[in-house]
């Protein structure tokens, strides 16, 4: 994926969305569903009906990109709540993007001492 600069926040729309929506369809969403700004360099993450499917959103500064990406096997988990907008770090994204669930990433190992 293409590295986004530091303080670009990541966002979620909770619920379904009709993924035949192009860029200007998901900038419309951006602005009234969610109540956010699509032209602010802010990610928007959209998921489809099937759940193998999602779309982000992403105004770069000097132009509008839009990012798909359709899972062969599994699903993006996604919010339970069917309206609303999530924030996410960018390593959420990362997992989310990989098919992880994001909201609890487990540890393999922790050290126990130092020494």
């Amino acid at each position: 994926m293409i590295s986004m600069p530091p303080g670009t926040r990541v966002w979620i729309a909770a619920g379904v969305t009709d993924l035949r929506k192009g860029m200007d369809g998901l900038a419309g969403l951006v602005e009234t569903a969610l109540g956010e700004r699509p032209f602010s360099g802010d990610v928007f993450a959209f998921r489809g009906k099937r759940g193998d499917l999602v779309k982000l959103l992403w105004w770069s500064g000097d132009g509008m990109n839009l990012y798909v990406k359709r899972l062969e096997r599994g699903r993006f988990v996604w919010p339970q709540a069917t309206s609303g907008v999530v924030h996410l770090t960018h390593a959420q994204l990362s997992m989310l993007l990989e098919g992880i669930d994001w909201r609890r990433p487990v540890r393999t190992w922790q050290p126990e001492r130092a020494a």
